[in-house]
Protein backbone atom coordinates (compact mmCIF):
# COMPACT_ATOMS: atom_id res chain seq x y z
CA UNK A 1 0.00 0.00 0.00
CA UNK A 2 0.91 3.37 -0.74
CA UNK A 3 0.17 6.74 0.37
CA UNK A 4 0.84 10.50 -0.47
CA UNK A 5 0.09 13.56 1.48
CA UNK A 6 -0.09 16.99 -0.27
CA UNK A 7 -2.35 20.54 -0.50
CA UNK A 8 -4.54 21.73 -2.77
CA UNK A 9 -7.69 23.58 -3.22
CA UNK A 10 -6.97 24.98 0.51
CA UNK A 11 -7.13 21.35 1.97
CA UNK A 12 -5.03 18.68 2.85
CA UNK A 13 -5.39 15.95 0.80
CA UNK A 14 -4.08 12.20 0.41
CA UNK A 15 -4.21 9.49 -1.96
CA UNK A 16 -3.81 5.91 -1.36
CA UNK A 17 -3.45 2.93 -3.86
CA UNK A 18 -3.26 -0.55 -2.12
CA UNK A 19 -0.33 -1.53 -4.62
CA UNK A 20 3.15 -1.25 -4.44
CA UNK A 21 3.46 -1.68 -8.12
CA UNK A 22 6.19 0.76 -9.92
CA UNK A 23 3.38 1.81 -12.47
CA UNK A 24 0.93 2.08 -9.73
CA UNK A 25 2.88 4.63 -7.25
CA UNK A 26 4.01 6.12 -10.42
CA UNK A 27 0.41 7.19 -11.32
CA UNK A 28 -0.48 7.89 -7.76
CA UNK A 29 2.36 10.38 -7.76
CA UNK A 30 0.92 12.50 -10.47
CA UNK A 31 -2.21 13.29 -8.47
CA UNK A 32 -0.97 16.18 -7.19
CA UNK A 33 -0.25 17.77 -10.45
CA UNK A 34 -3.81 16.52 -11.93
CA UNK A 35 -4.97 18.86 -8.76
CA UNK A 36 -3.12 21.19 -9.60
CA UNK A 37 -4.73 21.40 -13.33
CA UNK A 38 -8.33 21.21 -11.87
CA UNK A 39 -7.48 23.66 -9.53
CA UNK A 40 -6.35 26.70 -12.49
CA UNK A 41 -9.86 25.57 -13.92
CA UNK A 42 -12.09 25.76 -11.04
CA UNK A 43 -10.94 27.94 -8.13
CA UNK A 44 -12.51 31.73 -7.30
CA UNK A 45 -9.63 32.62 -6.02
CA UNK A 46 -6.95 32.40 -8.73
CA UNK A 47 -8.04 35.77 -10.91
CA UNK A 48 -6.72 34.08 -14.25
CA UNK A 49 -8.32 30.38 -13.60
CA UNK A 50 -11.30 29.64 -16.19
CA UNK A 51 -13.91 29.72 -13.39
CA UNK A 52 -12.94 33.71 -12.16
CA UNK A 53 -12.83 34.11 -16.37
CA UNK A 54 -16.13 33.35 -16.38
CA UNK A 55 -17.24 35.50 -13.38
CA UNK A 56 -16.31 38.38 -14.83
CA UNK A 57 -18.20 38.06 -18.25
CA UNK A 58 -21.39 36.58 -15.74
CA UNK A 59 -21.32 33.58 -17.73
CA UNK A 60 -21.19 34.81 -21.22
CA UNK A 61 -18.77 33.24 -23.03
CA UNK A 62 -18.24 31.54 -26.06
CA UNK A 63 -17.15 28.30 -25.30
CA UNK A 64 -15.64 26.39 -21.83
CA UNK A 65 -13.08 23.98 -21.41
CA UNK A 66 -14.33 19.98 -20.68
CA UNK A 67 -13.37 19.85 -17.10
CA UNK A 68 -15.17 23.19 -16.52
CA UNK A 69 -18.11 21.68 -17.85
CA UNK A 70 -18.19 18.65 -16.30
CA UNK A 71 -17.81 20.38 -13.01
CA UNK A 72 -21.20 22.90 -13.80
CA UNK A 73 -22.92 20.06 -14.92
CA UNK A 74 -22.45 18.18 -11.91
CA UNK A 75 -22.78 21.23 -10.08
CA UNK A 76 -26.29 21.90 -11.62
CA UNK A 77 -27.28 18.08 -11.13
CA UNK A 78 -26.50 18.79 -7.46
CA UNK A 79 -28.91 21.93 -7.33
CA UNK A 80 -31.22 20.16 -8.93
CA UNK A 81 -31.54 17.15 -6.21
CA UNK A 82 -31.23 18.77 -3.71
CA UNK A 83 -34.47 20.59 -4.82
CA UNK A 84 -32.22 24.24 -4.48
CA UNK A 85 -30.55 23.75 -1.50
CA UNK A 86 -26.99 23.26 -2.61
CA UNK A 87 -26.35 25.46 -5.15
CA UNK A 88 -23.20 26.79 -6.93
CA UNK A 89 -24.60 30.46 -7.80
CA UNK A 90 -23.90 31.56 -4.21
CA UNK A 91 -20.77 33.85 -4.79
CA UNK A 92 -22.69 37.21 -4.65
CA UNK A 93 -23.66 36.15 -0.76
CA UNK A 94 -20.61 34.61 -0.28
CA UNK A 95 -18.53 37.45 -0.80
CA UNK A 96 -21.16 39.73 1.06
CA UNK A 97 -20.59 37.61 4.16
CA UNK A 98 -16.61 37.92 3.95
CA UNK A 99 -15.71 35.15 2.13
CA UNK A 100 -13.86 37.04 -0.60
CA UNK A 101 -10.75 35.71 -0.17
CA UNK A 102 -9.63 31.88 0.55
CA UNK A 103 -10.22 30.73 4.20
CA UNK A 104 -6.40 30.93 5.13
CA UNK A 105 -6.41 34.73 4.70
CA UNK A 106 -9.77 35.88 6.36
CA UNK A 107 -9.29 38.30 9.01
CA UNK A 108 -12.22 40.04 11.16
CA UNK A 109 -13.42 42.66 8.92
CA UNK A 110 -16.66 44.73 9.17
CA UNK A 111 -18.81 45.13 5.61
CA UNK A 112 -21.91 46.00 4.70
CA UNK A 113 -24.16 42.78 4.34
CA UNK A 114 -27.37 43.35 2.18
CA UNK A 115 -30.36 41.84 0.80
CA UNK A 116 -29.05 38.64 -1.02
CA UNK A 117 -28.96 38.76 -4.53
CA UNK A 118 -32.09 36.16 -6.22
CA UNK A 119 -30.22 33.18 -7.48
CA UNK A 120 -31.32 32.43 -11.34
CA UNK A 121 -30.71 28.90 -13.56
CA UNK A 122 -28.24 28.97 -15.66
CA UNK A 123 -29.22 27.14 -18.94
CA UNK A 124 -26.66 24.08 -19.89
CA UNK A 125 -26.56 24.47 -24.18
CA UNK A 126 -24.53 21.24 -25.85
CA UNK A 127 -22.80 23.83 -27.53
CA UNK A 128 -21.24 24.60 -24.60
CA UNK A 129 -22.41 28.29 -24.75
CA UNK A 130 -23.91 29.42 -21.00
CA UNK A 131 -26.13 32.60 -21.53
CA UNK A 132 -27.39 33.72 -18.16
CA UNK A 133 -31.06 34.94 -17.03
CA UNK A 134 -29.71 37.20 -14.46
CA UNK A 135 -26.33 38.65 -15.83
CA UNK A 136 -25.04 39.67 -11.87
CA UNK A 137 -25.18 35.65 -10.68
CA UNK A 138 -21.45 34.34 -10.45
CA UNK A 139 -20.68 31.16 -9.31
CA UNK A 140 -18.54 29.28 -6.76
CA UNK A 141 -17.84 25.65 -6.96
CA UNK A 142 -16.51 25.07 -3.48
CA UNK A 143 -17.35 22.11 -2.05
CA UNK A 144 -18.35 20.31 -5.77
CA UNK A 145 -14.88 21.41 -7.14
CA UNK A 146 -13.45 19.22 -4.47
CA UNK A 147 -15.68 16.00 -4.34
CA UNK A 148 -15.50 16.07 -8.87
CA UNK A 149 -11.52 16.19 -8.22
CA UNK A 150 -12.07 13.29 -5.92
CA UNK A 151 -14.09 11.12 -7.70
CA UNK A 152 -11.94 11.62 -11.35
CA UNK A 153 -8.64 10.70 -9.31
CA UNK A 154 -10.14 7.50 -8.12
CA UNK A 155 -11.00 6.34 -11.24
CA UNK A 156 -7.67 7.09 -13.03
CA UNK A 157 -5.98 4.88 -10.02
CA UNK A 158 -8.51 2.57 -9.55
CA UNK A 159 -7.18 0.19 -12.56
CA UNK A 160 -4.21 -0.63 -10.61
CA UNK A 161 -5.84 -1.30 -7.19
CA UNK A 162 -8.37 -0.55 -4.45
CA UNK A 163 -8.32 3.28 -4.41
CA UNK A 164 -8.86 5.70 -1.94
CA UNK A 165 -9.12 9.60 -2.78
CA UNK A 166 -9.31 12.29 -0.10
CA UNK A 167 -9.84 15.52 -0.84
CA UNK A 168 -10.41 17.67 2.32
CA UNK A 169 -12.87 15.63 3.51
CA UNK A 170 -14.67 14.54 0.29
CA UNK A 171 -13.53 10.84 -0.12
CA UNK A 172 -13.71 8.44 -3.13
CA UNK A 173 -13.47 4.77 -2.55
CA UNK A 174 -12.84 2.04 -5.62
CA UNK A 175 -13.52 -1.31 -3.97
CA UNK A 176 -13.08 -3.53 -0.51
CA UNK A 177 -9.38 -3.69 0.52
CA UNK A 178 -7.80 -6.98 -0.67
CA UNK A 179 -8.44 -8.60 2.26
CA UNK A 180 -12.35 -8.02 1.72
CA UNK A 181 -12.44 -5.33 4.37
CA UNK A 182 -13.70 -1.76 4.06
CA UNK A 183 -11.84 1.58 4.29
CA UNK A 184 -11.65 2.72 8.03
CA UNK A 185 -13.17 6.39 7.81
CA UNK A 186 -12.87 8.53 11.06
CA UNK A 187 -15.45 11.32 11.63
CA UNK A 188 -13.61 14.68 13.07
CA UNK A 189 -15.09 15.57 16.58
CA UNK A 190 -16.37 19.34 15.88
CA UNK A 191 -15.88 19.96 19.31
CA UNK A 192 -12.46 18.95 19.53
CA UNK A 193 -10.52 18.38 15.97
CA UNK A 194 -7.86 16.33 18.01
CA UNK A 195 -10.02 13.37 18.21
CA UNK A 196 -13.11 11.72 16.17
CA UNK A 197 -16.56 11.43 16.63
CA UNK A 198 -16.29 8.14 14.86
CA UNK A 199 -15.25 4.98 13.22
CA UNK A 200 -16.99 4.01 9.98
CA UNK A 201 -15.94 0.96 7.50
CA UNK A 202 -16.45 1.80 3.79
CA UNK A 203 -16.21 -0.53 0.72
CA UNK A 204 -16.80 1.56 -1.80
CA UNK A 205 -18.69 4.90 -2.62
CA UNK A 206 -18.31 8.33 -0.85
CA UNK A 207 -18.09 10.03 1.90
CA UNK A 208 -18.73 13.47 2.54
CA UNK A 209 -18.80 15.80 5.64
CA UNK A 210 -20.20 19.62 6.18
CA UNK A 211 -19.74 21.49 9.04
CA UNK A 212 -20.24 24.54 10.57
CA UNK A 213 -17.12 24.28 13.08
CA UNK A 214 -14.01 24.81 10.95
CA UNK A 215 -15.03 28.01 8.13
CA UNK A 216 -16.28 30.15 10.52
CA UNK A 217 -14.98 33.78 10.74
CA UNK A 218 -16.48 37.18 12.73
CA UNK A 219 -17.86 39.64 10.46
CA UNK A 220 -18.94 43.03 12.94
CA UNK A 221 -21.50 41.69 15.19
CA UNK A 222 -22.40 38.66 13.05
CA UNK A 223 -20.33 34.71 13.37
CA UNK A 224 -20.56 33.61 9.83
CA UNK A 225 -19.95 30.35 8.26
CA UNK A 226 -19.37 29.39 4.51
CA UNK A 227 -22.79 26.85 4.44
CA UNK A 228 -24.78 29.39 2.43
CA UNK A 229 -28.96 28.52 2.59
CA UNK A 230 -29.93 29.95 -1.07
CA UNK A 231 -33.82 30.27 0.44
CA UNK A 232 -32.19 33.62 2.45
CA UNK A 233 -28.85 34.29 0.71
CA UNK A 234 -27.25 34.18 4.50
CA UNK A 235 -25.41 31.39 6.38
CA UNK A 236 -27.77 28.33 7.24
CA UNK A 237 -29.25 28.24 10.37
CA UNK A 238 -29.39 24.89 11.77
CA UNK A 239 -29.45 22.63 15.22
CA UNK A 240 -26.78 20.87 13.28
CA UNK A 241 -22.92 21.81 13.80
CA UNK A 242 -21.48 18.58 11.11
CA UNK A 243 -23.17 15.83 8.81
CA UNK A 244 -21.16 13.14 7.77
CA UNK A 245 -23.24 11.09 4.79
CA UNK A 246 -21.75 8.00 3.11
CA UNK A 247 -23.07 7.81 -0.70
CA UNK A 248 -22.72 5.55 -4.20
CA UNK A 249 -20.18 8.46 -5.27
CA UNK A 250 -18.45 11.37 -3.48
CA UNK A 251 -20.68 14.01 -5.22
CA UNK A 252 -23.66 12.49 -4.04
CA UNK A 253 -22.42 12.49 -0.60
CA UNK A 254 -21.09 16.36 -0.69
CA UNK A 255 -24.74 17.22 -1.97
CA UNK A 256 -26.85 15.44 0.63
CA UNK A 257 -24.76 16.30 4.02
CA UNK A 258 -25.34 20.30 2.55
CA UNK A 259 -28.74 19.53 2.15
CA UNK A 260 -29.15 17.81 5.43
CA UNK A 261 -27.11 20.45 7.58
CA UNK A 262 -29.12 23.40 5.62
CA UNK A 263 -32.74 21.55 6.62
CA UNK A 264 -31.71 21.34 9.87
CA UNK A 265 -32.55 17.64 11.96
CA UNK A 266 -35.88 17.26 11.74
CA UNK A 267 -36.50 18.23 8.34
CA UNK A 268 -32.93 16.55 7.37
CA UNK A 269 -33.38 13.24 8.82
CA UNK A 270 -37.15 13.13 6.89
CA UNK A 271 -35.10 14.37 3.67
CA UNK A 272 -32.19 11.18 4.55
CA UNK A 273 -35.31 8.64 5.06
CA UNK A 274 -36.23 8.98 1.63
CA UNK A 275 -33.16 8.26 0.15
CA UNK A 276 -32.18 4.57 1.31
CA UNK A 277 -28.59 4.99 -0.92
CA UNK A 278 -27.19 7.29 1.64
CA UNK A 279 -26.46 6.58 5.44
CA UNK A 280 -26.06 9.70 7.66
CA UNK A 281 -24.26 10.64 10.72
CA UNK A 282 -25.75 13.89 12.17
CA UNK A 283 -24.01 15.84 15.30
CA UNK A 284 -25.67 18.40 16.95
CA UNK A 285 -25.02 22.07 18.29
CA UNK A 286 -25.48 20.45 21.71
CA UNK A 287 -23.56 17.22 20.91
CA UNK A 288 -26.07 14.55 20.39
CA UNK A 289 -25.80 12.42 17.86
CA UNK A 290 -28.35 10.47 15.59
CA UNK A 291 -27.99 8.34 12.88
CA UNK A 292 -29.81 6.33 9.50
CA UNK A 293 -30.65 3.09 10.28
CA UNK A 294 -28.69 2.99 7.05
CA UNK A 295 -25.32 3.89 8.89
CA UNK A 296 -25.39 0.89 11.24
CA UNK A 297 -24.16 -1.49 8.72
CA UNK A 298 -20.84 0.85 8.65
CA UNK A 299 -20.44 2.01 11.95
CA UNK A 300 -17.57 0.33 14.03
CA UNK A 301 -17.72 2.72 16.78
CA UNK A 302 -18.96 6.24 17.87
CA UNK A 303 -19.41 9.03 20.81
Amino acid sequence: MKTIHFRAMGCKMNATVFSSSTAAVNKLNQVPDWFEEWEQILSRFRPDSELSLFNQKFGRVDSISPVFQSVLRTANQMEYESDGLVTPKILNQLEKIGYDRSFDMIKQSQSNFGNANSLRSVIIMEDRSFPTENNTVQYDFGGVAKGWAAHQAMQRLEGYAPTLVNAGGDIAISALMPDGKGWIIKITDPFDHEKNAAELRVGRGGVATSGIDYRIWQQGDHLRHHIIDPRTGYPAETDLISVTVIAPTVMDAEMASKTILILGSEEGLKWLRLHSSFAGFLIYKNGEVKISETMVQYLRWSI
